[in-house]
């Protein structure tokens, strides 16, 4: 760990972005540029105390996986991530697509969504980033761990993950899930295998599904979902692919005047 090259080069990225460019407001009584140490700290998922121990050469190595959250909250490109590994001290990940890295391009999107439910995923249909809005439509999809990231997973072993779609779309969604699943099963996309194999022997509904050997692509018709105090909404998924990274963003609308988009506007003040 080289803590005077981690903190230098901390510092820089975070004098490099704007508020803007992460979706924050500037403010008027902003008097310099970048970000300031709070902020990249709660893009970041840590204590500002922490964050600032780290640029100023101070406290105990971070993690691996705060510096993955360091890499997502400061925007960073992989080159860059690779480099902050480095001077952190840790081997640089893999380059192959882990879908664990959100592109700055993606999210720059996604920060000017802030009162738009929207998440980012990968090919194993892991939750990478919400928005406030989609989280309070959907759930903290970031809080699983192990298998239970993947959202084909969860449908089959964790009751509960069906319980923002009405019963009568159930059997629509399994299917679905499945399909696209096995659209990143068939190009060969990492872990795919491993999640494919724990569900065949533990789900004999996930087993009679796969057997049938379908494959979709992006779903664009309506879904329903079903919300503890806003009740039904019918919603329109927008998605933009990152076939690099083998990622999608998930965007969620509704036709103007209608009930659903009404609820819509809603649920920013529920988030």
């Amino acid at each position: 760990m080289d803590r005077a090259q981690l903190a230098d080069f901390l510092r820089t990225r975070r004098e490099a972005l704007q508020p803007e460019d992460v979706g924050l407001p500037r403010g008027p009584r902003r008097r310099t540029g970048g970000l300031r140490r709070e902020e990249v700290a709660a893009l970041s998922g840590m204590s500002a105390d922490y964050y600032g121990r780290i640029e100023q050469q101070r406290g105990p190595q971070p993690s691996e996986q705060m510096l993955a959250a360091l890499a997502r909250g400061l925007h960073l490109s992989l080159d860059e991530r690779d480099h902050l590994f480095r001077v952190g001290g840790h081997p640089t990940p893999q380059r192959h697509p882990r879908g664990d890295h959100i592109t700055p391009g993606m999210m720059r999107i996604l920060d000017r969504l802030e009162d738009t439910p929207a998440q980012v995923i990968n090919h194993l249909g892991e939750t990478l980033k919400q928005t406030r809005p989609a989280i309070a439509l959907l759930g903290d999809d970031s809080r699983w761990t192990g298998l239970s990231r993947s959202v084909l997973y969860r449908w089959f072993t964790e009751p509960r993950s069906r319980l923002i779609y009405p019963p009568d779309d159930h059997p629509m969604h399994g299917r679905y899930f499945t399909a696209r699943f096995r659209h990143a099963y068939s190009h060969g996309l990492p872990r795919t295998t491993e999640i494919v194999d724990a569900l065949l022997e533990i789900s004999p509904e996930f087993a009679a599904i796969w057997a049938e050997h379908e494959v979709t692509g992006v779903h664009n018709a309506p879904k329903r979902f079903s919300h503890a105090e806003l009740g039904t909404l019918e919603l329109h998924c927008q998605t933009l692919v990152d076939p690099g990274q083998s990622q999608t963003l998930l965007v969620f609308t509704a036709v103007p005047g209608t009930e659903s988009y009404e609820k819509l506007q809603l649920l920013s003040a529920v988030a």
